[in-house]
């Protein structure tokens, strides 16, 4: 990994994707690729085989890759997956669990949210009461990483609820996937979403779904969209064997599938989550001894990306601290939360420990309210 912060490459990105790349990553983005290539064809293929192999041990789940941001596949799988006459439960405990229902809301599909609130995860007392008496629930979703706080949530807990009463399961997990070990067949997930510029550590440009093959060949005729018909998007490209129904981003594609092979160099979603985890251990200790307070308990915590409450001081602004860090070589994210006054430093990318000693730095040489700032 190259500590060195290149001349086009000004700043490290602590966000929750897109992410600081590797120089492999971007360097494979300077080929053009036609679409209707054999070759080209073949990545997709492979990396369709790829993610269903790291979703899951299980046989029987199929992979299909979606044009956009990580949202336009939620939209494409919520709007698909429900027939007409379903309903969805939405679990929400942050902005983008809250994203689920507005699409729901704007597309007049029939839906009830579970909101909790940011600071706590889904009560699973009350989902398994709204299942049991509401018998038109026919799905439910819960975003599994709420990078509005950086909350893990119970997936696995709430997939046996949601098995146990029937239902169909659809697990957001953009900002976890490929950094969290997880297998959809143990989260009883019938649908699981991400993101190409996630913890695969790719550039934006597509999501992707992975789905029981069997669930998802009932939903033909479902989508309220044509350009996000995610039935027929898989059908097109099963078909098709790596052929989009619509001009597809093929230099993300290609830095997609340099990013897996790295994945796989690096020793896998165990390595990765160990790395960080690692960068998160140490950016919430060294974060606390710099006199900054996390905004969740240590239960609640995900590796991912981590909120701070703002300093209670008359002088410290946000946009003040987050320029002078940026001035030093690293960008941070602003808050989300609506009760408390937060902001949010992420975990993934091209990062690792000596990155975060970096930050630490850069963060006490920021600190201007303080005296010695």
């Amino acid at each position: 990994m190259d500590l060195n912060v290149l001349p086009d490459n000004p700043y490290l990105l602590l966000t929750p994707g897109p992410l600081s790349t590797t120089k492999g990553v971007k360097s494979v983005m300077l080929r053009d690729w036609c679409t209707w290539d054999d070759d080209y064809n073949g990545i997709v293929e492979s990396i369709r085989e790829q993610l269903v192999r790291l979703s899951t041990s299980a046989s029987g789940y199929t992979c299909v890759l979606m044009q956009g941001s990580g949202t336009f596949s939620v939209e494409a799988t919520i709007t698909t997956a429900l027939p007409r006459g379903g309903k969805l439960l939405v679990l929400a405990n942050g902005a983008y669990g809250r994203r689920i229902a507005q699409i729901a809301g704007r597309l007049d599909l029939d839906f009830t949210t579970l909101d909790s609130g940011d600071l706590n995860p889904p009560d699973l007392d009350k989902i398994a009461n709204t299942l049991e008496v509401d018998p038109h629930i026919t799905h439910v979703a819960v975003v599994h990483c709420e990078t509005t706080t950086g909350m893990l949530n119970p997936v696995e807990e709430i997939g046996r609820l949601v098995k146990h009463y029937g239902r169909s399961y659809i697990v957001d997990a953009m900002s976890s996937f490929g950094g969290i070990p997880m297998d959809m067949a143990d989260l009883n997930a019938d649908y699981l979403i991400s993101s190409a510029n996630k913890c695969i550590q790719g550039v934006p440009g597509f999501g992707f779904i992975i789905a029981s093959q069997c669930i998802l060949e009932k939903t033909e005729g479902n989508a309220r969209s044509l350009s996000l018909d995610l039935f027929d998007q898989w059908r097109v490209m099963n078909q098709g064997k790596g052929k989009w129904r619509f001009t597809s981003p093929t230099h993300v594609v290609r830095a997609f599938a340099r990013a897996l092979e790295e994945l796989e160099n690096e020793g896998g979603i165990s390595a990765r989550f160990a790395r960080y985890t690692a960068n998160n251990a140490l950016l919430i200790k060294g974060m606390k001894e710099l006199g900054f307070t996390p905004l969740l308990a240590q239960e609640y915590q995900s590796p991912i990306i981590t909120a701070f409450l703002n300093p209670e001081h008359p002088k410290f602004e946000f946009f003040e601290f987050y320029h002078r860090l940026k001035k030093r070589g690293y960008v941070i994210y602003p808050g989300k939360v609506t009760q408390k006054d937060t902001f949010r430093i992420g975990n993934i990318g091209d990062i690792d420990t000596q990155h975060i000693e970096g930050l630490l730095a850069a963060v006490k040489e920021s600190m201007y309210w303080q005296p010695d700032g």
